[in-house]
């Protein structure tokens, strides 16, 4: 199984000198991709801007766009960025896609809530035929550049449901996960949903199965384990206190035997990649992740 580092762009203090230093141990180190994801009320860098330059500045690692959130965007001005970013990434571009739940961001960019499926659908199909070379309008000329990838970079599906996964399996690559508490039995019943929505699609390849969580390592496990509370419990205030409150407490990687146990169980549940999502932008984070995965 391959372990892939996110940039940490949701803890505070996110600033050049910790988006390089990140950038460049994780591409020096034992990881298979840097990756961001999407917010638009809360402190977060943007998205695009962020896996942009995590592209500038790696060379080996894919990048991962986890999640765009689709619906958000409008799809020919999408093409045209993620093409762009497939081209500064030399086709190490991986595209992770959903509808996210936050009413917020959607009410911030004044795009409607409702209907955010079928537009996801929608945009996906538009992704696809626009980096194929068609034209962005009959009579018109297609959107460039044009990817490295051919036909477009691999689209990851941010799939949860039954419903969702079968949606996704007639156009994702695979599905991109996330278990809060890296709950084993969690990860194993997605990775299962996914795995009968493409056989039930009559898909013959097997989908990419890759998932995620929260952790956290310092210089000693109990503050450790408390800061990445702290911070789960900021980035989930979104949806209330009590239920940010119940959410972050499950939330325990914050010592590297757990570490090493939740890696472990991610890969007895079938993923084929496991990105660790940082609550902290302290580069010893980072080098105490190398360190235990070393050991």
């Amino acid at each position: 199984m391959e372990i892939g580092i996110a940039l940490p762009t949701m803890a505070t203090g996110f600033t050049r000198s910790t988006f390089v230093d990140w950038c460049q141990g994780i591409d020096n180190g034992p990881y298979s991709s840097v990756s961001a994801g999407e917010r638009m009320t809360f402190h977060n860098p943007e998205l695009l801007v962020t896996n942009t330059a995590a592209a500038a500045l790696t060379e080996r690692v894919r990048v991962i766009t986890n999640i765009a959130v689709l619906p958000l965007h409008r799809p020919a001005m999408l093409a045209k960025q993620l093409a762009t970013l497939d081209v500064l990434a030399a086709g190490r571009l991986t595209v992770g896609v959903g509808v996210g739940g936050r009413q917020q961001d959607y009410r911030a960019l004044d795009v409607p809530f409702e209907g955010r499926h079928d537009r996801l659908d929608g945009a996906v199909a538009e992704l696809q035929r626009l980096w194929s070379g068609q034209p962005a309008y009959e009579g018109g000329q297609p959107v460039g550049p044009a990817p490295v990838q051919a036909g477009g970079p691999p689209l990851l599906a941010s799939a949860m449901g039954p419903k969702s996964m079968a949606r996704a399996a007639t156009w994702a690559a695979g599905l991109t996960g996330f278990s809060i508490g890296a709950d084993p039995g969690e990860i194993t019943r997605n990775n299962q949903l996914a795995l009968d929505a493409w056989e039930s699609a009559g898909r013959s390849d097997r989908p990419r199965l890759v998932s995620g969580t929260f952790y956290l390592l310092g210089p000693d496990s109990a503050s450790a384990d408390a800061e990445l509370k702290s911070f789960a419990r900021a980035y989930l205030d979104v949806f209330g206190a009590a239920a940010a409150d119940a959410l972050s407490a499950v939330c325990n990687l914050s010592s590297p035997a757990r570490l090493l146990d939740a890696l472990a169980e991610a890969e007895s549940a079938g993923c084929d990649e496991f990105i660790l999502v940082p609550g902290t932008v302290d580069p010893d984070c980072l080098e105490r992740t190398t360190a235990a995965l070393a050991g």
